[in-house]
């Protein structure tokens, strides 16, 4: 893996020994011509390269400049980031399958606007958030190019091209929909649904949940981490963000099922998982859905997805009035255009909340 440096970089290759490369003034890629028995000597050789840049006395070597392509940059790129897991899978995948053959074999210098242009054009148009995404890895890799004072501009400057508008419209669950869901799911996961809809709480969040997350006495749940599957793996870390961290409150007509599932399902260690797969461990989404499809079918609801729970609940909470910042931090949003969506679909009650009171004078006139 290279290590990122103030002047270069150097990597341990599979033999054991080091390998120093830097970029010139001429902008191309330079490798030492012998690879080094220690870091040190590596960290050496690129300080001698670097004294002669600056006393403007360095010369490009006749047989190691090499122009720096997509894919070298890459590389030290994608190692040197402090990603999430599950970040760092999805960009490797989108580079992977989109970016890297296109644009890996081409030196930096020589990718233009024209070419990101064409190139995005044909880039998967009836998928646009997966589209949105894979430009804006493009751009923000081209940008670091930028800083890297690798090229001059970057090239990757379509308007609003990194951004895509909601795909489908979510229609929350109705009440009456809700409870049939619950009632058609497994008694170990129903509480499961409760508390996604209920407490608007993602699906990483409740797989993670376990016994001492749930506080009785004060109604509350404590969302401290989340599980996530990157290449196979199960994940364990911090939610989704930092404001994902909180302390959401249950409601009260929620407590006696909580207690029946901390009773009936849960092992009685503080670190028993509330929700785990039949066999132990962690709860994957593929058998979560072989209860899901058939429960939301029983609702009529084919089109509900299990995450828009978290959006029934979050119109729910704005329905009672609640305000943008009680919004943010009861979902875990770190900024307000998510829960302004949902205030604005609580505000669709409006003409609900006439009626009632249209209907609160004919029964006086009744009277």
């Amino acid at each position: 893996m290279a290590r990122r440096r103030g002047f270069g970089s150097i990597r341990r290759l599979p033999s054991g020994r080091w390998q120093a490369r830097y970029v010139g003034p001429d902008k191309r890629r330079h490798t030492a011509p012998v690879t080094f028995q220690t870091k040190g000597d590596a960290e050496a050789w690129l300080a001698l390269r670097h004294s002669e840049i600056v006393r403007a006395v360095w010369r490009p070597p006749a047989q190691q400049s090499e122009a720096v392509t997509l894919d070298d940059y890459w590389q030290d790129w994608i190692a040197t980031r402090q990603l999430k897991p599950r970040t760092r899978s999805h960009y490797t995948k989108l580079y992977a399958d989109a970016i890297g053959p296109i644009f890996g074999h081409v030196p930096l210098i020589d990718i233009t606007p024209a070419m990101v242009r064409a190139w995005y054009a044909q880039l998967t148009p009836d998928r646009p958030t997966l589209r949105a995404h894979t430009y804006s890895l493009l751009r923000t890799v081209l940008g670091s190019a930028v800083a890297d004072e690798l090229i001059p501009a970057n090239p990757a400057r379509i308007r609003g091209a990194g951004t895509t508008r909601r795909a489908r419209k979510v229609r929350p669950a109705s009440l009456d929909e809700l409870e049939t869901i619950v009632n058609a799911t497994p008694d170990r996961l129903q509480l499961m649904v409760l508390l996604a809809a209920w407490c608007a709480l993602r699906f990483g969040e409740l797989t993670e949940l376990r016994r001492r997350d749930i506080d009785v006495t004060n109604a509350v749940v404590k969302v401290r981490r989340g599980v996530v599957r990157a290449d196979g793996e199960v994940i364990v870390g911090a939610p989704k963000t930092d404001a994902s961290v909180r302390d959401v409150a249950i409601p009260p007509h929620l407590l006696p099922a909580v207690r029946d599932h901390l009773r009936d399902h849960t092992g009685r260690e503080r670190d028993a998982l509330l929700f785990p797969a039949a066999g132990g461990g962690h709860l994957s989404s593929s058998s979560f859905y072989r209860y899901w499809y058939p429960a939301r079918e029983s609702a009529g609801r084919p089109d509900l997805r299990f995450h828009d729970l978290r959006h029934t609940g979050a119109v729910l909470a704005a329905a009672t009035g609640a305000t943008l910042a009680e919004l943010m931090a009861r979902l875990g949003h770190s900024s307000p255009g998510a829960a302004l969506r949902y205030q604005h679909a609580a505000q669709g009650r409006d003409a609900e909340i006439a009626a009632a009171l249209s209907r609160m004078i004919d029964t006086s006139d009744g009277g």
